[in-house]
């Protein structure tokens, strides 16, 4: 089974949804370049939501001098974009997965490859958060106060998770890894 990573950016007070300008796709600063160089090497696939598919399509295949590297990255990736309106998603390595996401990306995490990141997508991540199916949470927290804005988990939703890695950056952003926390056995089974 390929594992689903969930993997955003967010905010000290937890917002996951971009209202201000507090990030920065095209500033990584370098001790942040190895995480971010690691974590992709491990991913042959990206799942998004329709909308965060045009964002990526409408701003990435554009840069014309990308020292990122995400613009090449984005092009060699395979892309599963789950939307029950899209006809042509019109860029390269580019498939549109309709019908039941949760069915969907289950055949997806079924097939052979490396990690599946999902990214962005909040619906999309509520759905498939509710559904069980992450199998890992990387989050880049960044410094910075919004006061509102959409969270990660779905409202009400509650899962113990077990954490992997924690490091900070000299820019201020914190980046952790969470798999969620192996069920316990009943009392008085081992």
């Amino acid at each position: 089974m390929r594992p689903l990573v969930v993997t955003q950016n967010m905010t000290v007070d937890g917002s996951i949804e971009m209202l201000d300008d507090w990030f920065d796709p095209t500033a990584s600063p370098p001790d942040q370049h190895e995480i971010l160089q690691r974590d992709s090497a491990a991913c042959d696939a990206l799942l998004v939501g329709r909308q965060t598919f045009e964002d990526f399509r409408g701003y990435w295949p554009l840069q014309e001098d990308d020292r990122t590297g995400i613009s090449e990255e984005l092009d060699r990736l395979e892309k599963y974009v789950v939307s029950s309106t899209m006809t042509d998603p019109a860029w390269q390595h580019s498939t549109i997965l309709t019908g039941d996401p949760v069915e969907a990306v289950r055949a997806l995490t079924g097939t052979e490859g490396r990690e599946i990141s999902l990214t962005g997508s909040i619906t999309l991540c509520h759905t498939l958060i509710a559904a069980g199916l992450v199998d890992e949470y990387r989050i880049w927290t960044y410094p910075y106060v919004q006061g509102r804005g959409r969270r990660l988990f779905p409202e009400g939703h509650r899962t113990p998770l077990h954490l992997l890695e924690q490091r900070a950056f000299s820019s201020g952003v914190t980046y952790t890894r969470w798999a969620p926390a192996p069920a316990s056995p009943p009392e008085g089974t081992s």
